[in-house]
């Protein structure tokens, strides 16, 4: 048998099932794999080894059900409260806190699911910016370069998943946190439709932006991690469990008749600023065009006009969604200059701004999907340019940090906006083995058809396999 972080997450399972691992021989590699990398790559804040190691013998000796996930390790995003361990946010105003006593829907439906956490996995301050470089934890590395970012704010997740530091790792996505830790480690990442995941629907947060996603190596891991997020509650607290859709896993090998795919570069953020796409990532989204008409789908290079105002709408929104994390006053000055910034623009942003920007944005959700209603899919790029270098995003001037931040990730936020489900697929690399990936954007619910769309994409392109210097 190959090494066990050579393997998939399904061919794991199937070893575990044939009894040639136990659960606690996947612990066991895997925080070895952590304790070896981590200190490189900066993925795992946290790492839990001895009530992973208990939970695994439990398992072993019946006293815990394998569940789908047959005791696959996998790792908290820092965001999450697992009871017993603390929950750091990525930032300073956190140092210090007791640990968790009560833990997430999220953990916890991986827990039901047969996963086994090792720990949490690095996130920027809050999960509020697009990078993990937070101060209270060395910069979380790109495994194919180690001297760029590994996106964010699920930077630590998909910096894990690529080095083969775990198996698969969930992340949340509240303006493109799963998709943009995707695209730069080259890894597989979704963001589901709004509702879909009974324990991360969206609707708790504002706006409806955030919910949770997984991340693996392979289209087929990160349905099965979806299959795991899902459980057997209700998909949606406005429908019952007849809309639930079947298993994300099974989907991957379904076929989806001819779909017609609309590609398109432009973006929302263009009204805002300059976005100026790198000729690696054009050339990486016509690839995925061509291989798909290839698989015989209809494909329209389409000039999309994208709905006016949403910049500005997007801003007050990110900003006020800021005011609930209650700071206090006496801590304002721990927080790093860009949460601080967004924090008191929160706190001055009247109400009416707010119901305005709210409003605007619900025009533009039911704007953009009549747009896309001609068409199954929407292919764009994943980023506008490669994965920035550790250090690119300004520190200290909020404003400009924001706009690099717009320049780099433009193609993702509108999704969250809109509640649509939208797969980060990786394509290839440049020269230097930096990784390339494009997004593909389904209608409300059609989950599936993405999973099963990039899996016959995954098959032909080739990038299953490759792996990065940090190895």
């Amino acid at each position: 048998m190959s090494a066990l972080h050579e393997l998939t997450a399904l061919q794991l399972i199937e070893a575990r099932k044939s009894g040639e691992l136990s659960a606690a021989d996947l612990v066991g590699h895997f925080v070895a794999r952590v304790h070896a990398l981590n200190p490189e790559v900066n993925a795992l804040v946290t790492v839990t080894e001895e009530s992973a190691l208990m939970r695994a013998r439990d398992m072993d000796e019946g006293v815990l059900d394998p569940g789908i996930l047959w005791g696959l390790p996998f790792a908290d995003k820092d965001l999450s409260n697992r009871a017993g361990v603390p929950t750091g946010y990525g930032s300073k105003t956190r140092l210090g806190s007791p640990p968790a006593s009560e833990t997430d829907p999220i953990p916890l439906a991986l827990d039901e699911a047969g996963g086994i956490s090792l720990g949490k996995s690095a996130v920027c301050e809050f999960g509020l910016s697009s990078y993990t470089e937070s101060d209270v934890f060395p910069a979380t590395r790109n495994p194919y370069a180690p001297d760029r970012g590994a996106g964010g704010s699920s930077g630590g997740a998909a910096a894990a998943v690529a080095a083969g530091m775990l198996p698969l790792a969930p992340g949340n996505d509240g303006g493109g946190s799963v998709r943009i830790p995707a695209w730069s480690c080259g890894v597989v990442g979704h963001k589901p439709s709004r509702g879909l995941i009974p324990a991360g629907t969206g609707f708790d947060s504002l706006g409806g932006l955030v919910v949770p996603g997984p991340l693996a190596r392979t289209v087929a891991d990160a349905a099965l991690l979806m299959d795991a997020l899902c459980g057997d509650g209700v998909t949606h607290r406005a429908t019952g469990p007849a809309q639930r859709p079947g298993s994300f896993l099974t989907g991957t090998t379904e076929p989806t008749g001819r779909l017609r795919v609309a590609v398109t570069t432009q973006s929302s953020w263009a009204q805002w600023t300059d976005i100026t796409l790198d000729p690696s990532i054009t050339e990486a989204l016509d690839r995925v065009a061509t291989l798909a008409e290839t698989l015989g789908h209809q494909i329209e290079y389409w000039d999309w006009s994208p709905p006016a105002g949403y910049a500005q709408a997007f801003m007050s929104l990110w900003s006020a969604s800021t005011v609930a994390m209650e700071i206090p006053v006496d801590q304002r000055e721990a927080l790093e200059p860009l949460t601080r910034h967004l924090v008191e623009m929160g706190e001055r942003l009247p109400a009416s701004e707010l119901a305005r920007a709210l409003l605007a944005l619900g025009r533009y959700e039911t704007q953009v999907i009549t747009d896309f209603e001609p068409f199954d899919v929407i292919l764009t790029p994943g980023l506008a340019t490669l994965p920035p270098k550790i250090g690119y995003y300004d520190r200290q001037d909020s404003e400009r940090n924001f706009r690099q931040q717009v320049e780099v990730t433009p193609f993702s936020s509108f999704v969250n906006v809109c509640g649509l489900p939208a797969l980060a697929l990786p394509v290839t690399a440049t020269p230097e083995g930096i990784p390339i990936g494009v997004q593909l954007i389904g209608r409300p619910g059609s989950d599936i058809t993405l999973f099963s769309l990039a899996s016959s994409l995954e098959a032909e392109l080739g990038w299953v396999g490759t792996r990065p210097v940090l190895w």
